[in-house]
């Protein structure tokens, strides 16, 4: 039995995060897949044009030119080895080896790593437009669905109407909100901090400016950032999150390996998953960077951010394939 095939049988219950993913990535399964099948009906057997085809899908939907390369270089591996000549018998190996690709013997944490003694702190980061905010405010929402108690830093003091979007979602989740405009960025987050342990909160998320023009006046905000943090919160920052638009591809992959030159990204936030037609930017991102996703945005409500899960993904994205 194949690892699609497994995944099947754990998703038959169709739940409502499989419904989620299957929803959400329906854009890229819609081209991305249709592609494929067609192909497979161009072409009966393996050749080394049914090889460049594939290979031409695979980068038009975001998966990343280095990916490709490799992914198409196992597989000819693969049908060599397993001497297949009908291309129906690929199907299932490309959806087994998409997985392989992301996993890649690594041990997956999608999950939050929480402090133990007192406040856990994540700090997001990311450019200007990617959806930070509203990030913010929609895991606040699912933690304080979970009964915690969540404070929001508007940690960005330079962007106009930044405090006023967090202040929005404090309310809206019933999270308290600290931030002041025009304020250095680094104090706001020591009186955040300090409020945080003084009330025990169990979660502290905080905002940042959005901007990468300058990459070391952001990276010595950022350590300055970092330092005051962990000078009041031991092991603090918990999580650093970057958040990236889906839609923007391959740019979103560049704006990765930036940040993760200035700063240690512990893990991603693909905001707009929904809204792409090219969903394969998750396998580029792991493959490029080799920080695992997080959390993935798949439609508009506070309920449709979700914990990224790699056997979800593929299902949502193979389900019409295999």
């Amino acid at each position: 039995m194949g690892l699609f095939d497994k995944f099947k049988k754990i998703f038959q219950s169709e739940e409502k995060e499989v419904e989620l993913y299957d929803k959400g990535l329906e854009k890229t399964r819609n081209e991305f897949v249709s592609q494929l099948s067609l192909l497979n009906k161009k072409y009966k057997k393996v050749s080394n044009e049914y090889f460049d085809e594939l290979e031409e899908i695979l980068i038009m939907a975001d998966i990343g030119v280095d990916t490709v390369m490799n992914f198409i270089d196992k597989l000819k591996k693969r049908v060599k080895h397993e001497h297949i000549v009908d291309s129906e018998d690929l199907r299932e190996i490309i959806v087994d080896e998409m997985f392989i690709i992301y996993v890649n013997q690594d041990v997956i944490v999608n999950k939050i790593n929480y402090n133990e003694v007192g406040p856990t702190v994540i700090l997001f980061v990311g450019v200007n437009g990617v959806g930070k905010t509203t990030t913010i405010g929609k895991i606040a929402h699912k933690l304080v669905g979970e009964g915690k108690k969540v404070l929001l830093v508007a940690g960005d003091t330079f962007r106009a109407g930044a405090v006023e979007q967090i202040e929005e979602w404090g309310r809206r989740t019933g999270s308290k909100v600290i931030g002041s405009e025009n304020k250095d960025p680094a104090s706001v987050m020591y009186d955040g901090l300090k409020l945080a342990q003084e009330e025990s909160y169990d979660m502290v998320l905080i905002d940042t400016a959005g901007r990468l023009q300058n990459k070391v006046n952001l990276m010595n905000e950022l350590d300055k950032v970092n330092k005051v943090i962990g000078k009041l919160i031991p092991g603090a920052p918990h999580e650093t999150l970057l958040v990236i638009d889906a839609t923007t591809g391959q740019n979103g992959i560049s704006q990765a390996k930036s940040f993760k030159e200035i700063t240690n990204i512990s893990g991603i936030v693909l905001t707009k998953l929904d809204g792409t037609a090219k969903g394969g930017i998750v396998l580029a991102i792991k493959e490029s960077v080799g920080i695992p996703v997080k959390y993935v945005g798949l439609g508009e409500k506070e309920t449709d951010l979700q914990v990224f899960d790699i056997e979800k993904y593929i299902y949502g994205l193979f389900k019409d394939f295999v």
